[in-house]
């Protein structure tokens, strides 16, 4: 079963944002996906826009390439801090990440 049939939202745009208030500095998430993720002279992580620029405001989000969903679902799931979350576009539902049902 694939990322997008376990969460039932195959077909759907999602997008993602790190909590920087609950971020450890751990890196797991630039490790699985670095095309995503970066960590700032701060210590944290956040989501990276288009171009490759940190987006350094509090509730930046990023779309998620569906060839990077896995990594990004795993840095979801591995992240010690549980700062990251990934939702649908269409109505901002958590689908994985600490806040998803």
């Amino acid at each position: 079963m694939s990322v997008q049939q376990e969460a039932g939202v195959e077909g759907e745009a999602l997008e993602v944002w790190i909590d920087q208030d609950l971020c450890t500095g751990d890196g797991i998430c630039a490790q699985y996906a670095p095309e995503v993720f970066e960590l700032d002279i701060d210590g944290l992580a956040y989501v990276k826009g288009s171009g490759e620029e940190l987006l350094l405001h509090k509730g930046a989000t990023t779309p998620v390439p569906l060839p990077l969903l896995t990594d990004v679902v795993d840095s979801a799931r591995e992240c010690p801090g549980e700062c990251i979350h990934v939702r649908r576009v269409t109505d901002r539902v958590e689908v994985f990440g600490p806040d998803a049902e």
